[in-house]
């Protein structure tokens, strides 16, 4: 037996750390099965880490759990559950996600891997000295009584050897009517680690913003905004954060939410997309109309308009009316935050109308050649604003002096013609949203109006411009921050968009005076409380946490008898999430 177990831990750690030499040298791989039955997974540093929700884990570790079932194996169990359980499942929301090891066979694993790395195990077939791996976690199953979830093991270094390990419980439960006091969690941990002292550090996360969907045909947004809040000491369990604590806002927000005073300026940036990928790919996709009339109709009607005030005076009243229609889609209420511009010069409004209703390639020349005839006729002197390097003012700056140069409206030359107004219209939108809100100056948005590049390259800074006006919006409408932090929060994102591609799953994070978010989180609830207790020792604590949501994806966290809840009872109401972190010390020399 024990030779089998040696040879178990030499291979279990050479497996390991081969994953771990080609992890540093960047070679990305899949999880590899060890023993047929576990499957093997390095997460690096800054990757999801599903540790996170328990223990603020970032780092590199290990993550060991039972090896998916085979696509006609899953089939076959779904076909096999019981109506009650799926409804149990159903009930709090839990999705089919990784599986989990039975607790005796994460014990066996633990051991190996302490095995491996005990230094009185010479007579272990291991290079010497052992080099000291990332941890390791193991998912369980909580078949034990204590409700096992999952076992951590973590070595302690000195500067040249290991001197021994630190090895973790975790449990989960749902519990309704959870009791807990913090001088006994505290007693518990100077028990176990023999401490005539200790210190609680306590930590508070409130949901400010998650999106709901509105209805079955539009996906839910990933739009979040949270308030990460953490201090010490702790008084009590669900203490309210005291305005001494440390508070970070973390920021995700996903653009085109339907409900967003942004909307109508989502969709003209997804009609300058459409025309940026025909350009690039020679296949144009043109989306639904939004007007009823066809697009060479509006643009008719609107060059006879300028005709009839002899192609001078304020041509922009009549399209203002269109985009402040346009825009009453969205509550009045919030109307203030973002307001469409006024002094639309004729190229702009040519997009507005254009971008709504053009369906073909043929549209584009139509209309195009309507606008040219009527400028080379005289019939409209129309006005634009200064600046503009597109075709077509161009064109209509040279119409002034009664030449213009003849332009063939063939291949990609209406396509470009459109884009580029469409660009100089959305880069004055933007530029008037900060300027007027006094979040930057013309230097700072320098990279993001910027002609000096390629068309494609503009499209897709213009587009890290539009995910920073979202992200603005929604925190001026959620969160009503003081001037102060809507600047920070402004040029924290261009520093991050001038050196970062388009990534609109990124978490914006910023550090915020307690003082200055009070009246967001003294009077709710959070969504998760954690109180962390050690004597100083980063690697032993006791962690105690409630949450909204299972702190864990892969099993049904004990679940309570449901059958005493009522019709008109709320699970939300009744259940709450509560996990358990004890640690142990075992020390090899």
């Amino acid at each position: 037996m024990w030779s089998r177990m040696n040879r178990a831990a030499e291979e279990f750690y050479t497996r390991l750390l081969q994953e771990f030499d080609e992890g540093k040298k960047g070679i990305c791989k899949d999880p590899f099965i060890y023993e047929a039955d576990v499957q093997v997974q390095l997460i690096s540093k800054g990757q999801p880490n599903p540790l996170r929700n328990i223990l603020n884990e970032n780092d590199v570790v290990f993550i060991l759990e039972k090896v998916p079932l085979e696509k006609e194996e899953t089939s076959h169990v779904e076909e096999l559950q019981s109506e009650e359980t799926a409804i149990s499942d159903f009930s709090t929301g839990e999705n089919v996600g990784p599986l989990a090891l039975p607790v005796g066979r994460a014990r066996q694993l633990i051991g190996l891997y302490t095995m491996a790395h005990n230094p009185n195990m010479t007579h272990l077939k291991i290079t010497r000295p052992v080099t000291a791996l990332p941890p390791l976690w193991v998912r369980c199953d909580s078949s034990d009584p204590e409700g096992t979830c999952w076992l951590g093991a973590e070595l302690i270094t000195t500067s040249n050897s290991i001197a021994g390990i630190v090895l973790y419980v975790v449990s989960c439960k749902a519990d309704k009517n959870y009791s807990v006091r913090l001088e006994d969690l505290k007693n518990s941990h100077k028990k176990r680690h023999h401490l005539s002292t200790v210190t609680a550090r306590g930590f508070a996360q409130y949901e400010l913003l998650k999106s709901t969907a509105l209805d079955d045909t539009v996906p839910v947004s990933q739009t979040t905004i949270t308030l990460d809040i953490s201090w010490s000491p702790v008084d009590e369990i669900l203490q309210i954060p005291p305005l001494s604590s440390n508070a970070t806002l973390n920021i995700k927000v996903e653009s085109g939410d339907p409900r967003s005073p942004l909307n109508h300026l989502h969709r003209e940036l997804k009609f300058l997309l459409v025309l940026a990928d025909g350009l690039r790919t020679g296949v144009t996709e043109w989306p639904a109309p939004l007007e009823a009339k066809s697009a060479v109709e509006l643009v008719q009607e609107f060059l006879n308009d300028l005709n009839k005030l002899d192609g001078f005076g304020d041509s922009t009243k009549k399209d203002t009316e269109t985009v402040k229609h346009d825009s009453a889609a969205f509550d009045r209420s919030i109307e203030c935050i973002f307001t469409a511009r006024c002094d639309l010069d004729f190229a702009e409004q040519l997009w507005c109308k254009m971008s709504s209703s053009v369906i073909s390639y043929q549209d584009l020349v139509k209309c195009f050649s309507l606008i040219i005839q009527s400028l080379q006729r005289g019939d409209i002197q129309p006005w634009l604003h200064s600046g503009s390097n597109s075709l077509l003012s161009k064109l209509i700056h040279q119409s002034y002096h009664g030449t213009m140069d003849t332009v063939s409206l063939s291949g990609t030359i209406p396509v470009q013609m459109l884009l580029e107004i469409g660009l100089d219209k959305l880069k004055k939108d933007y530029i008037s949203f900060f300027i007027g809100q006094e979040l930057a100056s013309l230097n700072h948005l320098e990279y993001f109006i910027s002609s000096s590049v390629d068309t494609q390259e503009q499209v897709y800074r213009v587009q890290k411009f539009h995910h920073i006006l979202e992200i603005l919006v929604s925190c001026k409408l959620f969160i009503k921050p003081q001037h102060e932090l809507l600047f920070s929060l402004t040029q924290s994102c261009i520093k991050y968009y001038k050196q970062n591609p388009l990534d609109e799953q990124h978490i914006f994070q910023l550090p915020v005076r307690p003082t200055a978010v009070k009246n967001l989180y003294q009077s709710e609830k959070p969504q998760k409380w954690r109180v962390e207790i050690n004597s100083g020792q980063k690697k032993v604590k006791t962690v105690w946490q409630l949450s909204d949501n299972p702190p864990v994806d892969h099993l049904n966290c004990h679940k309570p008898d449901f059958s005493e809840l009522t019709l008109n009872s709320s699970l939300e109401e009744r259940i709450s999430f509560t996990n358990m972190v004890t640690c142990s010390q075992v020390h090899f020399k």
